[in-house]
């Protein structure tokens, strides 16, 4: 069984959006990836879509949508991905917050460094899942 990662914030809508792209492009062998947050957009922020399309070529527009946290499974693991303001809640066995800013209202090269910190934290967890320093 394949450990499940949720990627957390408020709005579900932009950083845990990209994370839970990549997670599912770079890391679907070693855990399950899904998204929430405490409140919904009607749409993903299409600057990040935009950009996760040029970059990795994965259309989050067709793959995925604004969810609550009470639309995903129980998880394994909850990634805060840097609120600034009170982060959700929501129980696992292990937690960690990678305070990334929100690029949000940035302009490209913000997303492009967020995706680009994003893809690096996504390699280096699933690299310490598979080495078991994550204790779940």
């Amino acid at each position: 069984m394949k450990p499940k990662v949720a990627f957390i914030c408020v709005h579900n809508s932009c950083r845990s959006q990209m994370a839970e792209a990549l997670g599912k492009l770079l890391a679907s062998d070693v855990f399950e990836a899904y998204s929430a947050g405490t409140e919904l957009r009607p749409q993903i922020n299409q600057d990040a879509v935009r950009i996760i399309k040029d970059l990795y070529k994965v259309d989050m527009n067709e793959t995925q949508r604004s969810k609550l946290l009470d639309d995903i499974p129980e998880v394994d693991i909850v990634v805060k991905m840097g609120c600034n303001v009170v982060c959700p809640f929501l129980p696992s066995k292990h937690e960690e917050d990678w305070g990334l800013e929100d690029p949000s209202g940035k302009n490209d090269e913000e997303f492009i460094k967020t995706a680009k910190a994003i893809e690096e934290k996504v390699k280096d967890l699933a690299r310490r899942i598979k080495n078991n320093e994550i204790n779940l």
